[in-house]
């Protein structure tokens, strides 16, 4: 893709698990050539690996794959050629591993002055828990959001899926195309220190700002609204769909006139007409039971006709979508085309995540599926490196690289 924003940039890619993969990703689809590092032996070759569909096949999309046995010397002497070939280096391992491999900032940037290294480490390089390793849910939690994502009864729950990862992965996004810029204007490379905690805490929201001007301990939010008093507020189950019988309704109501029209929506049920549900305060004062009663009418409902008719009468409300509803029904991703396919041969297909910026003079693609470990080898090793089919496989025989033997996905390999 020559006409893509970073058509002509080489990363070689060190990351693992989901943080780096994400940041990486963002410049693959950006046009960027990104070469992942893998360790051989991880993944059958089949059309239908887990290497290539789910999780993984949405995070390394638009990557080739080079398997280089990093634990020998010789692994590490083919990675220090790459890098030569490479405008950034990026890993997302604790900040001592690239250094015991001697692919530490300063240990290659003897190698290519220019090159941009960027290390997303859980805590950073300084700092007395620089050598911890950590993942997302043990950021979330050392970060607080644990506790902050509370059940109704106050017990820490946390996200269901590590936010941690989303926020760090896109930080180091943001941290590559900074450190080109600077190299474009200088022509000198640099070290990133990215500590994945403090790009999660940076996010965590208005919490922070409680705590840095009114020294305020946080308590969990629960399921209160933190724009203003509102009741209803919350989630209120609805009536299965096609076997599903986790389908459910958001509604919040924060003024006098909304309620108005809430009961109206409903056809003006007697119970709201009680004493104790006539003001926001005896709403709020009496949440329990008008809860209950809003369950018993949803329970009835459809959560997207129920979400129709409480739309068009002025309520803020709306379905809580799952992930047939995002990949299925949802007519505004369809149109935008947020759910591209990608053929993994034998007629086989997956759908992947698709690109959130549109640029109108230098469009991102999803170009190819996730590549199996190593399918790029003859494409790194061989064109790149300049290394004959002997040379690759007396390489292979010593235990240096994992050859590939598997179909060729038809990924661009340049």
């Amino acid at each position: 893709m020559a006409d893509a924003p970073l058509a002509g940039i080489r990363v070689l890619d060190f990351t693992w698990v989901v943080a780096g993969p994400v940041a990486t990703r963002v410049l693959a689809d950006q046009g960027a050539e990104v070469i992942k590092v893998d360790r051989g032996g991880e993944s059958a070759m089949s059309v239908l690996s887990p290497r290539r569909i789910g999780i993984n096949g949405d995070l390394n999309r638009n990557k080739l794959s080079v398997a280089i046995n990093m634990a020998v010397p010789a692994g590490v002497e083919l990675a220090r050629r790459l890098v030569k070939l490479s405008d950034i280096v990026i890993d997302n391992f604790s900040a001592r591993v690239m250094r015991n491999w001697g692919m530490d900032y300063a240990s290659l940037a003897a190698v290519k002055p220019e090159i941009i290294c960027i290390s997303m480490s859980g805590l950073g390089h300084s700092g007395p828990r620089a050598n911890y390793v950590s993942y997302g849910p043990t950021l979330h939690a050392l970060g607080g959001l644990t506790l902050m994502m509370a059940e109704e009864d106050g017990a820490p729950a946390g996200y269901g899926y590590s936010y941690a990862d989303m926020a760090g992965g896109y930080t180091g996004a943001l941290a590559a195309l900074a450190a080109l810029w600077h190299r474009r204007r200088t022509g000198r490379g640099q070290f990133v220190d990215l500590s994945q905690f403090e790009a999660l805490c940076a996010v965590i929201g208005p919490a922070l700002l409680d705590i840095s001007v009114n020294r305020r301990a946080q308590q969990p939010p629960r399921y209160d609204s933190q724009e203003g008093p509102a009741a209803p507020h919350g989630v209120y189950r609805c009536r299965p769909r096609d076997g599903d019988d986790d389908r459910w309704l958001a509604i919040s109501i924060r003024s006098q006139a909304q309620w108005e029209r809430f009961v109206k929506a409903l056809g003006s049920p007697p119970w709201a007409a009680a004493e104790k549900f006539r003001t926001l305060f005896l709403r709020m004062r009496n949440r329990s039971e008008l809860d209950a009663r809003i369950n018993a009418w949803s329970r009835e409902q459809s959560a997207e006709q129920a979400m129709a008719l409480l739309q068009q009468a002025g309520v803020p409300s709306g379905v809580v979508a799952n992930g047939a509803d995002l990949c299925a029904r949802d007519p505004h991703l369809a149109e935008r085309g947020f759910w591209p396919r990608l053929p993994l041969g034998e007629g086989v297909t997956t759908q992947v995540t698709g690109i959130p910026l549109k640029l109108s003079r230098t469009p991102a693609a999803v170009r190819s599926a996730a590549p199996e470990v190593g399918e790029h080898d003859d494409y790194v090793l061989g064109q790149l490196l300049g290394l004959s089919s002997a040379e690759r496989a007396d390489l292979a025989t010593a235990g240096v690289i994992w050859p590939y033997t598997g179909a060729k996905s038809g990924a661009a390999a340049a």
